[in-house]
């Protein structure tokens, strides 16, 4: 699918895509961002921050990298495997970085939560076990205005564990 060029009808593209494990088809417009079209189906742990890529709330995973949705339109997500905050556990079955933030007392409000978790997520997949330093280049792009990140470093460092 990655390499099918996409073709606007009407200034709208179809794309088809496969979020957190379920395929679909997704009829955007040619200049929406893909932050807007995930909202638009429900996944409303995508938060809308600051819409310029600086805050990090609008993080998801992309095959299974961090990125900023706000700065991506839906067309070029075409073919590929979306993870939202929505897809990585449930209240009953949290993912083991939710219980770490959980445990942590890494939650203030909770704005910055799913972004700060799926950029952690991604940092432990790549490594299993950072030192703080690595911790804190991969939460770097991630804003908090309630907390010193003090507790969100010891929340990941919590979860390498797990």
């Amino acid at each position: 699918m990655k390499s099918e060029t996409l073709k606007s009808k009407g200034g709208f593209f179809t794309i088809n895509l496969v979020v957190n494990g379920a395929s679909r088809e997704v009829k955007v417009k040619t200049n929406e961002r893909l932050i807007e079209t995930l909202r638009a189906m429900g996944y409303k742990g995508v938060k809308k921050g600051c819409d310029t890529g600086d805050c990090g709330s609008c993080t998801i995973l992309l095959d299974g990298k961090a990125v900023l949705s706000c700065l991506m339109l839906s067309a070029q997500v075409h073919g590929r495997k979306i993870t939202t905050i929505e897809g990585l556990g449930t209240p009953s079955n949290p993912h083991p970085i939710q219980q770490a933030f959980v445990q942590a007392g890494a939650v203030q409000c909770g704005f910055c939560t799913p972004g700060m978790v799926l950029a952690a997520k991604d940092l432990l997949d790549e490594n299993p076990s950072p030192d703080e330093e690595e911790i804190r280049r991969a939460l770097d792009g991630c804003l908090c205005r309630c907390t010193g990140y003090v507790k969100q470093i010891e929340a990941v460092k919590l979860a390498a564990k797990k």
